[in-house]
């Protein structure tokens, strides 16, 4: 080993205990406050960390860093008491002091990405205590249910399903582990949009609303928007600024589902996905400068998951999955692009995982086609939500936003046949 990588190893653990030390200092310290550990006692356990690894790896013997951790743990412990007999009740900031201690001695075993990694993540997380707090006091006991549900369904259900086919085609298909995968996957994404909406909060615009909830359900964005432009008359463009970007947020979203699932079909499939989305932001852009609002628009959504409609979800993925495979066997690319256009009216997030899926598997759907398929049932989908704002907005959303619906239609699908 030589003494540039030695000091190396020895630096990088400075820098992670200073990092770490700075914001317990900017977080506790202050001129009339006390802490038993800032910036500089945080740098020694990281240098503490290091020269017990580099002392244990001298003797070839462990115990070195065994017992300087012990002795930095009885100081932790010492000093958590004495905070504790004064009040003081939270073990954040000793827990990450023994963090510390260990990020060291990976410094010195040369796993210096995940030291630091462990640094910035600690850091990350010690800042985030407001944030966390006013979190917590926003989830409800339904979403704790929910969060457990997910976890019971990810963790344990999903690992014993048996991963393969039954039958003969299109049976074959129906492959019970691959099927609630795409379940788990497709809750997870909804699941992470309605934890932003949580954090930070509906109603901090209308734009940033359409934005978070296109993460949830964008069919529910359009919706509440337009239900409501019907009794407030005057945001129409505001209305329609967020069931576009709501729409918009669909194309992105299948992007990181096929890329998931098909990075192959993702080469065909992302030219005409990003031509689609630059046309919605295009008038995104043109609707946000039209007509400026100050006033918020606040939209109830729901925890996304609940164990019925992910149940749900997955019984219309296997169903299009077969359907899809079947309209190809009895009826080739005409089937394929009819099952398309026809599950994309009720989802076209199950129907671009069947069709990515589909499009995988040896002897399966051409990538060409199946990339034509998603294009049409991503419009088939925009098609059904705009007809939801014909049928229930008022005027003035309808002419503010057809501009827009019907440059995404034209654009989609000229470029789905130019695949």
């Amino acid at each position: 080993m030589t003494q540039v990588s030695l000091f190396y190893r020895f630096g990088a653990a400075l820098v992670i205990g200073v990092l770490v030390g700075l914001e317990r200092e900017y977080a506790y310290g202050g001129p009339d406050r006390e802490i038993f550990a800032g910036a500089r006692t945080f740098a020694l356990m990281g240098l503490i960390g290091c020269t017990s690894a580099m002392i244990a790896d001298v003797l070839d013997s462990p115990w070195m860093l065994a017992v300087a951790f012990s002795l930095v743990g009885l100081l932790l412990a010492v000093a958590h008491a004495i905070d504790a007999w004064r009040g003081k009740v939270g073990l954040t900031t000793e827990m990450s002091a023994m963090l510390t201690v260990l990020a060291g001695a990976l410094c010195y075993w040369e796993y210096l990405p995940l030291a630091a990694a462990l640094a910035v993540g600690t850091t990350v997380l010690l800042s985030l205590k407001f944030e966390t707090e006013r979190f917590v006091q926003l989830i409800t006991r339904q979403d704790v249910y929910a969060t457990l549900k997910f976890a019971v369904i990810t963790a344990i259900v999903l690992p014993v399903l048996p991963n393969q086919g039954y039958g003969w085609p299109p049976l074959d298909v129906l492959n019970p582990h691959k099927i609630w995968l795409m379940v788990v996957f497709i809750s997870g994404i909804s699941f992470l949009g309605y934890v932003l909406v949580k954090v930070v909060g509906p109603r901090q615009g209308i734009g940033l609303t359409g934005l978070l909830g296109g993460l949830v359900s964008s069919t529910a964005v359009t919706l509440s928007f337009s239900e409501r432009s019907q009794r407030e008359k005057g945001l129409a463009k505001p209305f329609a600024l967020a069931i576009t970007v709501a729409w918009t947020m669909m194309f992105p979203r299948v992007i990181v589902e096929v890329a998931a699932l098909n990075p192959r079909l993702l080469r065909i499939l992302w030219g005409p996905m990003v031509a689609s989305g630059l046309v919605g932001l295009a008038y995104c852009v043109y609707l946000y400068f039209s007509q400026r609002t100050n006033r918020e628009g606040g939209l109830t959504v729901s925890n996304p998951f609940e164990l019925g409609p992910a149940v749900k979800f997955g019984l219309l993925y296997a169903i299009i999955l077969l359907f899809a495979k079947a309209a190809q066997v009895y009826l080739g690319q005409t089937g394929v692009y009819l099952s398309s256009i026809i599950g994309g009216l009720a989802d076209v997030d199950a129907m671009t995982l069947s069709l990515a899926e589909f499009s995988s598997i040896a002897g399966g759907l051409d990538a060409g086609t199946a990339a034509r398929a998603i294009m049409l049932a991503a419009m088939s989908n925009t098609a059904a939500k705009g007809g939801i704002v014909l049928s229930s907005g008022s005027p003035a959303l309808r002419r503010a936003l057809w501009p827009g619906f019907a440059l995404i239609l034209v654009v989609g699908i000229g470029v789905a046949f130019l695949i």
